[in-house]
């Protein structure tokens, strides 16, 4: 009797894989260790109605692959959103992407002359070796416009200094702004073009949030004959000379479920994955799993009683006196995502590590918190929340720190050796993927699984990527 393949976690990437594999007939099991959602960190929450994203999630790829699978599995229920974001720093509120003139007025003339100087010694001497984060920062925008908008919001995202986040997030994430360009065209009277893909000005949205996506996506993988199962934490990956054999793993009850498989995709932690294999891997690889690091995330959501607060769909809060990081107004990615337009949802979007003083606050605190922060920002008055939700979520980012990429090098060759075993996705890579990116490393799995031979960790982060053949 032949074995299913097994998927670990419902997040895009195991979601995608699980949609390639049921199209083409193949048996499927998806475990999932949310007893309530899917999605990943691409859920959409719902609470008393409202409903928010943990973090805002556009749908924009330059694969069209990707966006055929989007149309395969929600047809009719995107909407064009409109992107409108800014900066707030020193109780002003910048354009973004950068725009020389607003950013030149709002700074005044002196600061504006420190980050031309700034720029131009940095042109002239460049900063070598270009090993981390500051460094290629710097060398591209000057010092001075590092400190004023790349620092503060960086160091908020990821709890540690710039000098010791690898240079591979800066141009992994930014590659493609240039200061020069947007000077030139401020001059001409023009807007600067997006040349980073990061900085699209429209994309598509689902209608009611990004999990409305992945809610679709398992009811159809269940009803082509695919299974998803919520509440299935993975204890145990087992092993043996023939490959991995099966997996074991609970629920919050404690109860106990094995399931063996001909293929296994995981698109879980890569340091849980490791952590959870048996016989364990070598002190090596366990040594680099365990040194991966990783940046966790909470939101407070607010429920503003005002049918307009503020016009943008988020807004970035470099200012240092704040501890939020990020500010997201749902009502303007979708007028569905809020059940009473005479109400506003906002997202208060706070970085942390588990455990450290934010993630272990109470909800009533961390409430306060938020309401006390947005309306210190300008945005609301207190008096005008009436209700506020929490939602924390651990492991949303793979942290890229000076080490990172050795420790994935590490895993990923010892993990090779099985051929019925295959890492996934933004998580499952440590490989800070965006949605489209985990979707292509899914797609490429299943191919693989039919007798394709592409290499996964090959998908690059510009997503105008092409399958990258193994022979």
């Amino acid at each position: 009797m032949s074995k299913p393949i097994v998927i670990m976690g419902a997040g895009p990437a195991g979601l995608t894989a699980a949609w390639e594999l049921v199209r083409a007939g193949q048996e499927v099991i998806v475990w999932e260790a949310d007893p309530s959602y899917v999605g990943g960190i691409s859920r959409t929450v719902q609470a008393e109605g409202f409903r928010f994203d943990i973090g805002g999630h556009r749908f924009f790829s330059k694969s069209p692959e990707v966006n055929e699978v989007w149309r395969q599995i929600m047809p009719d229920d995107f909407i064009d959103c409109p992107r409108l974001s800014r900066i707030y720093y020193k109780g002003k509120f910048f354009n973004y992407p950068l725009e020389a003139m607003d950013s030149f007025w709002k700074l005044g003339v002196m600061e504006t002359f420190r980050i031309v100087f700034s720029y131009v010694r940095s042109r002239l001497s460049p900063i070598k070796p270009e090993l981390n984060f500051t460094q290629w920062v710097s060398n591209r925008f000057g010092k001075r416009l590092f400190q004023i908008f790349f620092k503060s919001y960086t160091e908020k995202v990821w709890g540690i200094s710039c000098d010791e986040i690898s240079a591979d997030w800066a141009a992994q994430r930014i590659k493609g702004l240039s200061l020069r360009e947007a000077i030139i065209s401020a001059f001409k009277g023009k807007k600067a073009k997006p040349t980073a893909t990061t900085l699209i000005r429209n994309f598509f949205y689902p209608r009611l949030g990004p999990g409305q996506m992945w809610e679709t996506a398992a009811e159809k993988i269940m009803a082509a004959g695919g299974k998803v199962f919520l509440d299935r934490r993975v204890q145990t990956i087992h092993w043996d000379e023939t490959g991995v054999t099966h997996i074991t793993g609970i629920n919050q009850q404690g109860e106990f479920f094995q399931q063996e498989g001909s293929n296994f995709i995981s698109s879980i932690p890569l340091q849980e994955l490791m952590l959870s294999i048996d016989p364990p891997p070598p002190p090596e690889v366990l040594a680099a799993a365990k040194a991966l690091r990783y940046r966790d995330f909470l939101t407070v959501c607010l429920v503003v009683n005002r049918a307009n607060v503020f016009p943008d769909t988020w807004i970035y809060i470099h200012d240092p006196s704040v501890k939020v990081g990020r500010v997201q107004n749902y009502k303007n990615w979708s007028i569905a995502m809020v059940p009473d337009p005479n109400l506003t949802s906002l997202g208060m979007e706070y970085f942390c590590f588990e455990g450290d003083g934010l993630w272990s606050a109470t909800d009533y605190d961390l409430a306060q918190l938020a309401i006390r922060e947005a309306a210190q920002i300008g945005l609301i008055k207190e008096s005008e929340v009436q209700d506020a939700f929490v939602v924390r979520m651990p492991k949303a980012y793979p942290i890229y720190d000076q080490n990172y990429h050795q420790h994935v090098d590490t895993i990923r060759q010892w993990v090779s050796q099985f051929a019925n075993l295959q890492p996934v996705g933004r998580n499952g890579m440590h490989h800070y993927n965006n949605q489209d990116h985990s979707m292509m490393t899914a797609m490429l799995a299943a191919r693989n699984i039919q007798g394709g031979h592409y290499d996964c960790w090959a998908v690059n982060t510009d997503a105008e990527y092409h399958e990258e053949s193994k022979n």
